[in-house]
């Protein structure tokens, strides 16, 4: 009897999608993506303008890129993501098609589809492939947990609080202020 192979997708593959069709590759698994809601598209925009505004003012070597943006997680041919946010610092992993390795801030904005992504998969994933810190906001649960792997370190905040980003000495965000409805 013969066993049935499991196809393993590259790379190759998700560039090769057409316009508008977008998906992700965990360690050769295609995971396809729906489009976001207007909810979720407004927490991206506010969060990528707070973080860019941050750090524009002060002048930092960081730079901030929303969804759809190609990060080829572990440098290969078998892991792509889209982070809502990514916030990178080293700028010898950006070229013309993405981030190659990964970023040192991630957010996520939790949707109906993409729970188990977000509290599973991508969890493991970003803190085993050098992620440093991790953010899963849930505007359902009005709940945001921040991972910092760099410590060993999770904490949840509601979206009464202000969040403090690890990765900066004096930056937090203030979810109070923030109106997504």
């Amino acid at each position: 009897m013969e066993l049935r192979k499991e196809e393993i997708y590259t790379t190759e593959f998700i560039e090769a999608l057409p316009d508008g069709e977008r998906a992700e590759l965990i360690n050769g698994d295609i995971y396809f993506m729906a489009p976001p809601r207007v909810r979720h598209q407004r927490m991206v925009s506010i969060l990528h303008a707070k973080i860019f505004n941050y750090i524009e003012s002060k002048k930092g070597s960081c730079e901030v890129f929303p969804a759809p943006f190609a990060v080829y997680l572990n440098n290969d041919a078998y892991t792509y993501v889209e982070p809502d946010i990514s916030v990178i610092c080293d700028k010898n992993k950006l070229d013309d098609k993405g981030c190659n390795g990964a970023p040192d801030w991630v957010i996520e904005i939790v949707s109906q589809n993409s729970k188990k992504m977000d509290y599973v998969i991508k969890l493991f994933k970003y803190k085993t492939s050098g992620v440093r810190e991790y953010w899963i906001v849930d505007p359902e649960k009005n709940r945001i947990t921040v991972y910092y792997f760099e410590d060993n370190f999770m904490e949840e905040y509601s979206f009464k609080d202000k969040v403090k980003v690890n990765i900066y000495d004096d930056f937090e965000i203030d979810f109070s202020q923030i109106n997504i409805d």
